[in-house]
């Protein structure tokens, strides 16, 4: 019996020691290997002090100061740490709102977790200066109230606005997609330049820990600052724009609907990217004004937030024959010195496809001096035809490949923000299109080879075309930035590497020969200038919804070319009227940096093509025309049909 005792005895001891044993580690546990508690503690005891830094300043390619950063404050506020007892009507004076408003922006969900009453959180954010100044000499009167510098972004200059982008405020959801980098009260680039450079432009934050008191007020340091972290400031970016002529060529396009590009050949640096209708960056001011000002221009029918230079797509009309005379030369199915009769138009059939009053066409050159869509209609039946009259799907994708290679159908994955990447069409696309009838030929589609049609291009498609001409096969991804201040940064490798076209240089030599005549003598006299010699073509882009679109694109000087540039001006009608003269403006502006033809600048400036605006015209019925603006309506042989198809395509 004593025997059974003492192994009961034992039992129970050894119960106790392997129980205080548990809870020994459990001890252990919690105190130092678990810091959840030890983290509750110090979330009373410790606070942070998020610190904002500056965001990077954008210059121009002169050094110009484009986009700055001005003081503002936002109001901090800890719930728990307000005396019931302050003064509330002199904070709200000081402040400039009313009670009401003070009592709503204390009123939170406090049951969720966005908000605590123990942890700061804005209470009123843009403030500026002068109230701020005159707040912080009665802040001490305001516990629980903390002051958080910040900085909001202006502008020097009026202009570059769809360039430079602006910055908001975060949104619960781009803070939840952050991982971190975000939080209440943060700001973003929300388009343009500040939106493709974020992460560059943004900085770091800094952190300061301080130590508070039971009663939850700062008293010092924790740890004298040995846990803190310096803010970083923003790296500053240097654009490729030059704003003085940005600003001349958005004056240029005043009044009207459009879009003008202008390239760096040797670099693919975009000097000017302009979309009009524009609007001054400083309206959208981080502000009490902003709210306003951004719903007016959302609202506006001319849409200034839609980006025509890069997100319009447009058939290039004429300017696009200057592709067409490259690729036939390089398959080698013409030469620049072939003969092609013009009899006022090109026949097929009985059908007739309208084209200019000019003597013969002896050359390549004349023909784009000319504009003659005999010529290139022939040429684009010759390169669709190559392989056999049956077979013109293996002739469009060997003109299609040709037309990747000039970087077209695609975006060139710029560093902008809602590139759109134009359209090429391909077999597949005809096929579908004709699945019903017996097939299509190349005279069902060859309005293509006098850009019409399905073939569509942006603004900066165009541009970044005649600076590939410009270079005789070549081409830089087009970028809108030069460089960084700070000297670890540096742009993108794909900038700097060349995109070769596989064409001989050689073939380019009588395309750029048209092009200096369609300047001299042809179709784009109004750009002509005798001491910078300019190779150009003007263009009439189908517009089926009302005029048609006047079309430019050049480069100059023809020798080491300085610029390339495209001109888009909608429902203006040929290119040699508006887009031509302002193209060469704009050249002249850059080239000698004042503009000595007055009269011609003052006549582009008055033109006012936006009350203009025409209503949507009807196709028309029959197929012959005297322009640029064939529709590829009138190029199927059975035309009625055709007609009724391609307009729903469209």
């Amino acid at each position: 019996m004593q025997e059974a005792f003492v192994k009961r005895q034992n039992t129970v001891l050894i119960f106790f020691i392997v129980a205080g044993l548990v809870l020994t580690l459990k001890l252990l546990h919690l105190q130092i290997i678990d810091s959840t508690y030890s983290n509750k503690a110090n979330a009373v005891t410790i606070s942070r002090h998020y610190i904002f830094p500056s965001r990077g300043l954008i210059y121009d390619r002169t050094g110009k100061l484009l986009v700055n950063n001005n003081p503002m404050y936002n109001i901090l506020v800890v719930v728990n740490e307000i005396n019931p007892e302050m003064d509330t009507t002199k904070l709200c004076k000081l402040l400039n709102i009313t009670k009401a408003s003070f009592v709503e922006k204390l009123d939170k969900d406090w049951a969720g977790r966005k908000f605590s009453k123990s942890l700061p959180f804005v209470f009123l954010s843009q403030v500026p200066p002068e109230i701020y100044a005159a707040f912080q000499e009665s802040l001490f009167e305001f516990p629980g109230f903390y002051v958080q510098p910040k900085n909001k972004r202006t502008y020097p200059f009026p202009n570059a606005a769809n360039v430079m982008g602006y910055i908001s405020e975060v949104d619960e959801k781009q803070i939840e997609n952050s991982d971190g980098k975000y939080m209440g009260g943060d700001y973003i680039g929300s388009a343009g330049l500040e939106l493709a450079y974020e992460d560059k432009l943004k900085g770091r934050k800094g952190l300061q820990y301080s130590l508070k008191n039971n009663l939850g007020k700062d008293v010092g340091a924790y740890k004298e600052g040995e846990f803190d972290l310096e803010p970083e400031a923003g790296v500053d970016l240097v654009s490729s724009i030059d704003i003085e002529l940005q600003a001349y060529a958005e004056k240029l396009l005043q009044n009207k609907t459009g879009s003008i590009v202008a390239i760096e050949p040797s670099t693919g640096e975009i000097l000017a990217m302009v979309s009009s209708p524009c609007y001054d960056p400083n309206l959208l001011v981080l502000g009490p004004e902003r709210g306003n000002a951004f719903q007016k221009l959302s609202i506006d029918t001319l849409k200034p937030f839609f980006d025509r230079s890069i997100m319009a797509k447009y058939p290039p009309g004429s300017i696009f024959k200057t592709v067409v005379g490259l690729v036939a030369l390089e398959e080698g199915l013409t030469w620049p010195d072939r003969f092609i009769p013009c009899k006022g138009g090109y026949f097929y059939g009985d059908i007739k496809w309208g084209c200019h009053n000019h003597g013969p066409i002896t050359s390549m050159a004349l023909a784009l001096q000319h504009s003659c869509n005999t010529y290139f209609f022939q040429l684009t039946r010759d390169i669709i035809d190559q392989y056999s009259f049956h077979l013109p799907g293996k002739g469009l994708s060997t003109f299609a490949t040709y037309l990747d290679q000039f970087g077209l159908g695609k975006p060139f994955g710029i560093d902008y923000p809602n590139e759109k990447g134009g359209n090429v069409p391909t077999p597949n696309y005809y096929d579908k299109l004709y699945k019903r009838r017996r097939g299509w030929r190349s005279p069902t589609i060859m309005s293509i080879g006098i850009g019409q049609g399905e073939i569509q291009l942006t603004t900066l498609q165009m541009s970044n075309l005649a600076a590939t001409i410009a270079n005789k096969g070549y081409y830089y991804i087009p970028h809108l930035v030069k460089g960084f201040k700070d000297k670890n940064s540096s742009i993108d490798p794909k900038f700097l590497m060349k995109n070769v076209v596989k064409i001989n240089p050689q073939n380019f030599e009588p395309i750029i020969d048209g092009m200096g005549r369609v300047v001299t003598y042809g179709t784009g006299s109004q750009a002509y200038m005798y001491d910078i010699p300019i190779a150009g073509k003007t263009g009439t882009s189908q517009n089926p919804h009302g005029e048609d679109h006047s079309v430019f694109f050049a480069f100059a000087p023809i020798k080491n070319p300085k610029i390339a540039i495209a001109v888009l001006v909608e429902n203006a009608g040929r290119g040699a009227d508006y887009a031509a003269p302002i193209g060469s403006l704009v050249i002249e502006k850059y080239m000698k940096r004042e503009v000595k033809r007055i009269g011609l600048e003052e006549k582009m400036i008055s033109i006012n093509t936006v009350k203009l605006r025409p209503k949507r015209k009807k196709m028309p019925i029959h197929i012959i025309t005297d322009n640029d603006s064939t529709s590829v309506a009138q190029q199927n042989l059975n035309y009625q049909l055709q007609n009724k198809e391609n307009s729903e395509v469209q």
